[in-house]
């Protein structure tokens, strides 16, 4: 049986708002903190066995209750408050982080998502950070236990399937390019080693296209570029090879849109030379994209709702939008510089763009409600992190 129970207060007061979620141990010992609660909870399994066969109702979800009614009780529960339930029981912490729970969740329209961060610290070492949407009061919290061989690699591939978050790639100053693929279930909150790469890649760009990872280009081994992509597919749990010369050295950006993967980079002999390529998966081809459309991709990009939304940086942080109908690029308005540090990433959850840039500096914009006031975005920005990490890369994770 399962023990549950809270840590000791501190008298001094401290701490109480950093809570940290810690990824779970091989053997089921760990110390796991909810982002909506103040009190850490030690989960412990002392690996008893299943009473089920002296008593029926053992084997119930909640007993005395019929297993579906359960489940629709329970998967209302916020997210917040699922490591809490995953305390009462073995049975519970199955449920709570198993397939039939995610795809209940799924279907019945109760998923809520949780913004992933990956970072870099002063030390150079890679750090993970999670957000909470609804919880914005309470910033951004650390999840350690970031697998060990790849904390120092630079250029690791950062991408979200599912419930599940893949590390990849990556090299290092005496580590050539790899092909290591590290997976985090966010359900379970913990780290397993995944089916390699094929091609071992660095500073790689990666895309989530019909329910595939595509990671493309990079540079391989020996700092070779790499005219080529992978996509993974999660049924055979494998990569697939495919190779096009139109895929360049030196990806700095790529976006999904309108079923479409787009990728971007800049020419190191001319700045104001930006190169485009579409991939069309019907005919598995790239080609160059439309030139209205790059002329204004000049920063890090996002699609809400069908809808391209690139933060330019050149001076100061000025949101643009591509008006497809009209083949344009139209200004939405400038950012306060007090509440953006570039360099800024962005990601979507519904029609909010989050903008988070250094030391985890975060602004919240929506887009179906955009009002400037002298020019300005009017938006809501979350506490000030401790830390002046620099971030890489950012995903939302949707239980």
């Amino acid at each position: 049986m399962q023990s549950c129970k809270a840590a000791p207060s501190n008298p001094q007061g401290a701490g109480t708002n950093t809570e940290q979620v810690y990824s779970e141990s091989e053997n089921f010992v760990v110390t796991e903190n909810s982002l909506g609660n103040d009190q850490s909870v030690e989960v412990e399994d002392s690996g008893s066995g299943d009473n089920s066969e002296l008593d029926p109702e053992a084997s119930q979800i909640i007993p005395g209750l019929p297993d579906d009614i359960a489940l629709f009780c329970l998967a209302r529960v916020p997210r917040r408050h699922h490591v809490l339930l995953k305390c009462v029981s073995r049975k519970w912490r199955d449920l709570v982080s198993g397939e039939e729970w995610y795809s209940y969740r799924k279907k019945h329209d109760l998923q809520e998502s949780w913004i992933y961060a990956l970072g870099r610290d002063k030390s150079e070492q890679l750090c993970y950070y999670v957000l909470d949407p609804t919880q914005l009061k309470r910033g951004w919290k650390p999840i350690l236990g970031l697998p060990h061989r790849c904390i120092r690699r630079k250029g690791v591939g950062f991408e979200v399937l599912g419930k599940k978050l893949f590390l990849f790639g990556g090299c290092g100053w005496i580590e050539d390019a790899t092909n290591e693929v590290y997976c985090y279930d966010a359900a379970m909150n913990k780290w397993n080693q995944a089916t390699s790469l094929v091609v071992p890649r660095c500073y790689c760009v990666s895309e989530v296209l019909d329910e595939k990872i595509y990671a493309i280009g990079g540079i391989g081994p020996n700092s070779n570029n790499l005219p080529s992509w992978e996509t993974y597919n999660t049924e055979t749990t494998s990569w697939t090879l495919h190779e096009n010369p139109n895929i360049f050295p030196d990806i700095e950006d790529s976006i999904v849109l309108g079923g479409k993967i787009y990728i971007r980079g800049v020419s190191s002999l001319l700045p104001s030379l930006v190169s485009a390529f579409v991939y069309e998966p019907s005919s598995s081809t790239w080609q160059p994209a439309a030139s209205e459309l790059v002329s204004g991709w000049y920063g890090p990009a996002v699609v809400v709702d069908g809808t391209l939304y690139v933060l330019d940086q050149s001076s100061g942080t000025r949101l643009m939008m591509w008006q497809n109908d009209i083949r344009e690029w139209v200004a939405v308005g400038r950012l306060s510089p007090l509440l953006t540090k570039p360099p800024c990433r962005l990601v979507a959850v519904g029609n909010n763009i989050f903008i988070i840039g250094k030391g985890l500096s975060t602004v919240v914009f929506n887009v179906e409600n955009a009002r400037n006031m002298d020019g300005v975005l009017v938006s809501t920005s979350i506490p000030k992190s401790i830390s002046d990490d620099d971030v890489i890369s950012c995903k939302a994770i949707t239980i």
